[in-house]
């Protein structure tokens, strides 16, 4: 039995193959090894997954996770995994390859991670040839979920949201200078409160105030990633995440803007790794 993971920082979706039949996939809480302890992925796996799978007949794994960026914190998630699968051949890999392999199979584009984090490669249909640092949450980030709540939470405390959009803002959260700053700098997972005001901004969308701060979120994407790449307007683009998708209308358009071609957009790279894991 295969196992594959893609794992996000807020979210892990795990599906299994077993003779070429296909489980439905399982969800539960995102890992990331630089800003999460190995306890909370291991306790994530023991409580949420091996209940729904007969792990014991796991023979390889496949974990395209974000943060496995480097051979350390491969090592992290490996660490966690071994114990737990022993009998399973381990590959660790970083969530780019895998919404690469996802979007684009074994031909070549730039593919794009957009996500309560952000992140971008040019994919030669094999590996990862380059890759502008995407830097995370606190230095980058930019087109992600994240960043979006950044923006918007910029404008809210310095005085620049529109009023009408101010007393909704007020009204759905509550939130004091106190409470946004206790939350980004002192309690865990700022960039996951942070990504969540996507949804609040997408309610209003439509609005010109959110729908620029929308425009600006993937403006700065293109010019501090995807305009970095190597003949980048003759590479055919591609998205995962659910910032892109629920956005895909105002990220094509920017897109055009820089005279690209937005050739796929998905809310999730599972069912696509898991067909490139098939063929």
């Amino acid at each position: 039995m295969i196992l594959i993971a893609d794992a996000g920082a807020t979210k892990i979706q795990w599906v299994t193959i077993h003779d070429r039949l296909l489980s439905n996939p399982v969800e539960t809480t995102g890992f990331n090894p630089y800003v999460m302890e190995p306890d909370i992925l291991k306790n994530t796996v023991e409580k949420d997954l091996l209940p729904y799978i007969n792990y014991e007949f796991v023979r390889q794994v496949y974990y395209y996770g974000a943060g496995c960026s480097t051979v350390i914190k491969c090592g992290i998630v490996e660490d966690v995994l071994k114990p737990i699968f022993p009998q399973a051949d381990l590959e660790i890999m970083h969530d780019l390859l895998g919404a690469a392999r996802a979007l684009f199979g074994h031909q070549d584009g730039i593919a794009c991670i957009l996500g309560t984090g952000s992140n971008s490669c040019l994919y030669n249909g094999q590996e990862i040839l380059e890759n502008v640092t995407s830097l995370g949450y606190f230095f980058g980030d930019e087109g992600s979920g994240a960043y979006l709540g950044k923006l918007m939470l910029t404008e809210f405390l310095r005085g620049r949201m529109p009023e009408h959009i101010r007393k909704a803002f007020d009204d759905e959260y509550g939130y004091s200078l106190e409470n946004i700053l206790d939350a980004v700098y002192k309690k865990p997972h700022p960039n996951r409160f942070l990504s969540s005001f996507s949804s609040f901004i997408a309610g209003l969308v439509e609005d010109p105030f959110m729908k620029e701060l929308v425009r600006k979120n993937f403006e700065d994407f293109f010019t501090e990633q995807v305009t970095r790449y190597t003949h980048y307007r003759h590479k055919p683009l591609g998205v995962v995440g659910s910032v892109g998708y629920h956005y895909k209308d105002i990220f094509e358009e920017v897109a055009s803007a820089h005279k690209m071609q937005v050739v796929k957009i998905m809310q999730s790279p599972i069912a696509g790794i898991t067909e490139y894991h098939l063929l």
